[in-house]
């Protein structure tokens, strides 16, 4: 389908995530998480991580969730142009980012948190090294190549004692996230390997995650099938992500605040 957006009742059902997310919209902008307060529990957590800490992971993550849904907002209010897969790989990436956030400020001590960040660190500066590769592109005089810079994120980590700095899975961190909003885990990740095989232009989502609008033979003896949304599948992605989005807010409020 690629159309005027006419699903269920105009999509209203999609209304408490977007009003979830406009809470943080500014005039051109999204707000920003606070820093956090000084001796809250998570600057104590990121107290010897320096510029690797997790306050600004979460904001990070945080925000790139609320951009995604903005978009997907406009898709569907001001654009009325809802496609098979756009909505659920904008999704997609907002239930990351969410699931991220919450992942990050959750972990039963303060040593699995703090390994939780510096492996999203490691991860994130191995991929710019990747990137750095691919283009050919160098540090400006006196900095540090992305390879670099996990090197030393990989060292500070021995150095606090933590074990081994290992790749986050998405899937991990969306099911522990999913748990701690009170979300099914399993049904959790089940919505994001879907959205994740709609981003990716997959068979497989279409026969297990839309639903058929019409179908008309065609001369060489098949069938041309025009897929559309399914309502209940995406409201429940939509719901998912809604409560990462408010889980997290309420975590990171708690946990930056002053004592």
């Amino acid at each position: 389908m690629n159309g005027p957006a006419t699903g269920r009742e105009g999509f209203t059902y999609l209304a408490p995530l977007f009003n979830a997310a406009a809470v943080y919209r500014a005039d051109n902008h999204f707000l920003l998480l606070p820093d956090a307060a000084e001796r809250s529990s998570l600057a104590k957590d990121d107290e010897p991580l320096g510029p690797w800490g997790a306050a600004k992971f979460v904001q990070s993550s945080f925000s790139a969730g609320l951009t995604h849904v903005e978009a997907f907002t406009q898709l569907v209010t001001v654009a009325q142009q809802v496609d098979l897969h756009s909505p659920w790989t904008l999704l997609r990436g907002a239930l990351e980012n969410f699931a991220t956030a919450a992942w990050l400020l959750a972990g039963k001590n303060r040593d699995e948190r703090r390994h939780r960040v510096l492996s999203l660190w490691a991860e994130d500066f191995r991929n710019r090294a990747q990137h750095e590769r691919d283009t050919n592109h160098g540090p400006r005089p006196g900095g540090k190549t992305g390879a670099e810079r996990r090197e030393e994120v990989k060292q500070l980590a021995l150095t606090l004692g933590l074990p081994s700095l290992t790749k986050p899975e998405a899937t991990s961190i969306i099911y522990e996230a999913a748990a701690g909003a009170g979300l099914a885990p399993t049904p959790t990740q089940a919505l994001w390997r879907v959205a994740s095989g709609f981003a990716h232009g997959r068979f497989w989502p279409s026969l297990r995650a839309a639903k058929i609008r019409s179908a008309m033979p065609t001369s060489n003896g098949g069938v041309l099938v025009n897929f559309g949304i399914d309502d209940d599948l995406l409201e429940e992605m939509a719901e998912a992500c809604r409560k990462l989005l408010e889980h997290t807010a309420s975590r990171y409020e708690a946990r930056s605040s002053a004592p």
